[in-house]
């Protein structure tokens, strides 16, 4: 049996490598998979011809009569320091099987020792989204056979869970739609990451990385509540931004650190039965995942529609970005019998009252309170999906208003100029050189008529670019507004007396032409002028005969 397991295995000295991955102690062996004979993962087996791209008239009347349900598992890579059962550190993109030991390979007699972190993380998230927490839980092992876990099994939790029972918050983007939902959260619970395979380009042969071997993960099981796509890839980013507002991942889909598979089935309007449920890999981004599971239900809602249900069978489905349809991956004959069993080699998780106040008593403001709040200080939705989608934002935000800055204008201005300029240079909010004090000071200074909006954005961008304060930089510039009516009515005489022919033809008609003379005295004062003061003296002048 063994041998019939591992033919097409090859262990290749790890001395072929870096000679600095090898000045470990342990020996080190870098294992490859022969492929030459499996299935490439695109390749699929022939199905009724779906057309579904070229039916969209069809497909919306017949979407009418079916109902989509989507539920989440979503992996959550934890930021410890150390991996869930030994002292390996993790770094994304450490050359490969750099930070490994006998424990995470899994070699006979190694024993793991649960790093605390891990629980500390769990209970937080489990906390966040209002589960129910398990005061006394355990881990149990997961068996299966694959080339990246070393192992043979994997140390998961099974029947007793960390957290059951919750449910998250979210609102839905304006452009679509807009609107609250309340999506349910089954079970949180603790596992280890398997390694990873590295996939040579002619696919003759596939390696093994052991670094993510052992990196803690939460796994968050959604109810089935979702509906349509959006909703699903709204879940997963308030998933993200809850993890990274707690401080236990970086979420960075990119690296891996937040993976996300969706369960997807189709039913008739009034059915209670839920349909054959397909699950959709290979979303490394939430526009995919919107655009993923569109596609799934509306190919189910076809197959329906046409008599076929039949076809929908229970398997794993990859999303092929290039060609945007998902395709088969492998069928799922019926459950996988995992053999879970308890973790012999490991204590059960016991949580102390104390400690679980404690740990609720540290958590920061979540993204669901601070739209909630935002919400109350009279700022649209539009902006508030905005500044609180990034911590750092809404911390520059919170800090920005906390000098008595006016709300409104400090969300536009973050949200327009600061914006653009991050997006231009490829910065964050925390690189630039202005502060949130400095900020206010500007909005107040414009507010009060020290200074233009327009030299505002100047000064703003010297501020980005180079940091300062904004006083010093208005007398460094002699930028202070003027707002004496007798100095601006000077100039609206001079720009008059110098554009005679301009003259004629505003008062025979072309009012446009008031933008000009607002423009030439603009120009005199070196953008120092009061609008409002100035166009009121230049339309009396306009308009006198």
């Amino acid at each position: 049996m063994a041998l019939t397991l591992f033919r097409g295995i090859k262990c290749c000295p790890f001395s072929m490598y870096p000679s600095a991955l090898v000045s470990r102690k342990h020996v080190l062996l870098y294992c490859t998979m022969n492929n030459s004979q499996t299935q490439t993962a695109t390749q699929e087996k022939s199905q009724p011809n779906v057309k579904v791209s070229t039916q969209s008239k069809k497909m919306s009347k017949v979407a009418k009569d079916y109902e989509a349900i989507i539920g989440i598992e979503t992996h959550v890579q934890l930021s410890t320091l150390t991996k869930a059962f030994c002292s390996c550190p993790y770094n994304y993109g450490s050359q490969p099987n750099s930070s490994v030991c006998p424990v995470c390979m899994g070699l006979p007699g190694a024993l793991p020792v649960l790093n605390s972190k891990v629980i500390e993380y769990a209970v937080r998230l489990g906390l966040a989204l209002n589960c129910e927490l398990s005061f006394n839980s355990k881990f149990d092992r997961k068996q299966y056979f694959y080339p990246d876990l070393p192992k043979g099994y994997q140390i998961s939790q099974f029947d007793v869970p960390i957290a059951t029972g919750g449910y998250i918050d979210l609102d839905l983007p304006v452009e679509f739609g807009g609107g609250h939902r309340k999506f349910g959260i089954t079970r949180v619970h603790m596992e280890e990451d398997a390694g990873k395979l590295l996939h040579t380009g002619n696919g003759s042969f596939s390696q093994v990385d052991l670094n993510r071997a052992g990196v803690p993960l939460l796994e968050i099981v959604s109810e089935p509540d979702m509906r349509t796509g959006i909703e699903a890839a709204e879940y997963a980013a308030e998933l993200q931004r809850m993890v990274r507002y707690l401080g236990i991942s970086n979420g960075n889909m990119q690296e891996g650190s937040l993976r996300c598979d969706v369960n997807v089935s189709v039913r008739p309007w009034g059915q209670i039965e839920f349909g054959t449920k397909v699950e959709i890999k290979n979303l490394n981004s939430f526009s995919a995942m919107n655009r993923a599971i569109d596609f799934e239900i509306a190919r189910q809602e076809l197959l329906h529609s046409q008599g076929q249900a039949n076809q929908i069978v229970q398997e794993t489905r990859l999303w092929e970005e290039g060609a945007q349809k998902t395709v088969t991956m492998r069928k799922k004959e019926g459950l996988a019998d995992y053999r879970y069993f308890p973790e012999p080699d490991l204590p059960e998780v016991g949580l102390t009252t104390k400690y679980v106040d404690n740990i609720r008593d540290s958590l920061p403001e979540l993204p669901e309170m601070k739209r909630r709040r935002y919400e109350n200080m009279g700022l649209s939705m539009q902006d508030i999906l905005f500044l609180v989608n990034d911590m750092d934002v809404a911390d520059f935000f919170d800090a920005t208003i906390a000098k008595a800055a006016d709300v409104k204008l400090a969300a536009n201005w973050i949200m327009g100029d600061i914006a653009a300029y991050l997006k231009n240079e490829k910065l964050s909010i925390n690189e630039v050189k202005l502060t949130p004090q400095e900020l206010g000071e500007l909005i107040s200074s414009i507010k009060s008529g020290t200074i233009s909006g327009k030299i505002g954005k100047e000064i703003l961008f010297e501020l980005l670019a180079k940091g300062g304060t904004v006083q010093g930089l208005i007398k460094e510039k002699d930028l202070v507004q003027i707002v004496d009516p007798i100095e601006i009515e000077k100039m609206v005489d001079k720009v008059i007396a110098d554009n005679p022919k301009q003259l004629e033809q505003y008062r025979g008609g072309k009012t446009k032409l008031q933008g000009f003379f607002a423009g030439q005295i603009m120009k005199a004062s070196k953008g120092k002028a009061n609008p409002g003061i100035l166009n009121k003296i230049l339309l009396e002048k306009l308009n006198a005969q």
